[in-house]
């Protein structure tokens, strides 16, 4: 049992050690710094959209703002 669990530990260590020593994570960068310029995209693209919105619903309030009940 001890030994099984000494041969996964040592398993595990030695796969971490390759992918710390790999070039795989370079891509992983890359992917990151894609990740977080589509991110930026959709978050500069969704604060235009609100604030035409509420020019929209501002516009709107005002023109009934200025309207008599009857």
């Amino acid at each position: 049992m001890f030994l099984a669990l000494y041969v996964g530990a040592q398993t595990l260590w030695a796969d971490l050690r390759g992918k710390v020593r790999g070039e795989d994570g370079a891509v992983a960068t890359e992917y990151a710094l894609l990740l977080v310029l589509i991110a930026l995209a959709i978050i500069t693209a969704a604060i235009a959209l609100g604030t035409a919105i509420a020019a929209v619903f501002n516009r709107g309030a005002s023109t009934l703002g200025g309207v008599a009940p009857s």
